[in-house]
């Protein structure tokens, strides 16, 4: 129930009757006064109850969290989920046991959490919000890795003078692979195909490239 109208003899009795069915505090809802309604004369004649509409306002970082924690449970995995903020970008670190199990393979079960993570608190935002679901630090460790598949690749590329496909990547470590190769200006770098299967491509430059 994300709406209610409720009745009371002033508009504060109204608006609390709203909160207790909403089981919402004031500063999470949007009031309207419909009707400020009347006392009436000696409190009898042509008094008139006052009608609220109270709307739930969505705080989607809070909703994100609370799915996240919803699919945790569901998973039966115990963790703390710490969120920090900064600008439009939301990261929630989960810290505890069974953590593996969320990150998966290569991180998939990690993106795929954080890609549903996004939809949710994008659904309730009135601006795009990029979230990042991380677990043991594993972006930074990923990071890392990316680093290192780049600049092996990097050279392989260079070697063969062959194109070298990579496996589907989310867009921010298809990022991490751009910038770590912008400094072998004998490469170029470009994606092809639709998320989720979205993949990058290392190709060496031809002659006719640098005209």
């Amino acid at each position: 129930m994300n709406e209610v109208t409720a009745n009371g003899l002033t508009v504060n009795e109204a608006v609390e009757e709203a909160l207790k069915k909403l089981k919402a505090d004031r500063e999470e809802v949007e009031i309207i006064v419909v009707d400020e309604g009347r006392k009436g004369i000696f409190g009898i004649f042509g008094k008139r109850s006052a009608t609220v509409k109270v709307t739930l306002i969505h705080d989607p970082v809070k909703e994100a969290q609370n799915f996240l924690s919803n699919v945790m449970e569901k998973m039966g995995i115990d963790a703390q989920i710490n969120v920090n903020r900064s600008g439009k970008i939301v990261t929630f670190q989960l810290t505890g046991d069974k953590l593996a199990v969320l990150i998966g393979k290569r991180g998939q079960t990690l993106n795929s959490l954080q890609y549903l993570t996004q939809l949710v608190a994008n659904r309730y935002s009135k601006y795009y919000i990029q979230i990042v679901v991380d677990a043991e630090n594993y972006r930074s460790r990923r990071k890392d890795t990316l680093n290192q598949l780049a600049e092996r690749l990097a050279k392989q590329a260079i070697r063969t003078s062959k194109n070298i496909s990579l496996e589907p990547m989310p867009s921010y470590e298809r990022k991490i692979i751009h910038a770590a190769l912008s400094k072998f200006t004998e490469l170029k770098t470009y994606s092809v195909g639709e998320e989720p299967n979205r993949h990058l491509v290392i190709s060496p430059k031809r002659k006719t490239d640098s005209k």
